[in-house]
């Protein structure tokens, strides 16, 4: 197997521009004292990047807000949003979104 010296470049290149942002806060971060402010606004990092993706899968259709085009989503976010806010189960959460949307997409 002939190996192509441009290729495996680019791979090593992208691995690197992966893994610096990856790895370097982390070992400056870990070094340091971070503030208990900054430590729970921190936690909710995730949480708000999630919504804002799953927002935007939700409203927006080809740049602009669409309530119309995502219907069937909308719809099974509703149960799937319910069982996250009760229950706070991940699995639960996932499942139910999943069975939602099978069911809505085999119905319409």
């Amino acid at each position: 197997m002939e190996v192509r010296w441009s290729i495996l470049l680019i791979i090593i290149g992208a691995s690197l521009a992966t893994l610096i942002p990856r790895v370097i806060p982390l070992m400056v971060l870990s070094r340091m004292r971070i503030p208990d402010w900054a430590m729970r606004w921190l936690h909710y990092v995730p949480i708000a990047v999630l919504a804002a993706l799953v927002g935007e899968e939700l409203l927006v259709a080809d740049g602009e807000l669409s309530l119309a085009r995502n219907k069937i989503e909308l719809l099974a976010a509703l149960p799937t949003w319910l069982t996250a806010v009760f229950t706070r189960s991940l699995l639960g959460t996932v499942v139910v979104g999943i069975i939602s949307i099978m069911v809505l997409r085999f119905v319409f």
